[in-house]
């Protein structure tokens, strides 16, 4: 299955301070195709009610959306896919959604992004490659080498933490399908223009 875009928009409402739907609204407008609907934090009917105005913006935009973990969510959405936390969902998500659905999982090593092709996945993101301000507390950044690893291992792997327009070619160069990139669309100044600079890096 090929994916939606090699650019993945994973949303953060926490980012700045405008509404995540006009964020969204201003990443598609800049050429954005896939979004990732993360903000997890949020009590479950208010999720779904962003989840379907964010739903509605990415299906004008002929884009795809991916439901972070919440699989019912997505199926009721008719989302594009979901993205799981760990590879243990993989097989259930795929019978409630379908052969066409786009089924990510978040990996954080080697190990994790193998169990997730094993239990046939579309892709993985695989973070934090690079330093990054938005998720601290993931540990020490895997850098190229293990982004190049991990796209050895047959599935297609996102790179994911710390990219922005000059990290993400090299990112290709190693051989990941694409990338997810959170802080650098959804906390810019203009998240229409930081998706055009990431697009014609890649």
């Amino acid at each position: 299955m090929s994916l939606p875009s090699r650019l993945l928009v994973v949303t953060d409402r926490h980012g700045a301070a405008t509404p995540l739907t006009d964020r969204v609204a201003a990443a598609l407008a800049g050429g954005a195709r896939w979004i990732w609907l993360r903000d997890r934090d949020l009590p479950e009917a208010e999720r779904a009610a962003l989840a379907e105005e964010v739903a509605g913006l990415v299906g004008r935009a002929g884009g795809s959306l991916a439901i972070g973990r919440d699989v019912e969510l997505a199926a009721r959405l008719g989302a594009g896919g979901v993205h799981l936390g760990g590879a243990d969902g993989v097989p259930v998500a795929r019978v409630r959604l379908g052969g066409g659905a786009v089924i990510g999982v978040s990996a954080h090593s080697l190990a994790e992004v193998a169990a997730a092709r094993d239990a046939g996945a579309d892709y993985a993101t695989l973070s934090p490659i690079f330093a990054t301000a938005s998720k601290p507390g993931y540990g020490p950044a895997l850098g190229l080498e293990a982004l190049r690893a991990a796209a050895a291992t047959g599935l297609p792997v996102l790179a994911l933490g710390g990219i922005d327009p000059g990290t993400a070619a090299s990112c290709r160069a190693a051989g990941a399908s694409g990338v997810a990139v959170m802080g650098g669309v959804m906390a810019a100044e203009d998240p229409g223009a930081a998706v055009r600079a990431l697009l014609a890096a890649l």
